[in-house]
């Protein structure tokens, strides 16, 4: 899996922690860096979750744009 480097800007974005993040999407740290990494495939509900926190959609966080 590859890192989630969009995730990881969209946060920075909003000059929110790994921890904030989390606490509004309601996982821990681990799991938001363990995303970010490309470590952990998250559920769809997770996804949404941090979309929603992010104030981004599922397209601009979490899908892969086609290798040409």
């Amino acid at each position: 899996m590859a890192k989630n480097l969009k995730m990881k800007a969209a946060r920075a974005a909003l000059d929110l922690s790994q921890d904030e993040l989390a606490k509004k999407a309601n996982v821990t740290r681990q799991t938001i860096s363990a995303v970010e990494n490309g470590d952990y495939n998250p559920t769809i509900n997770l996804c949404i979750a941090i979309c929603k926190a992010l104030g981004k959609t599922l397209d601009e966080l979490f899908w892969e744009e086609e290798q040409k």
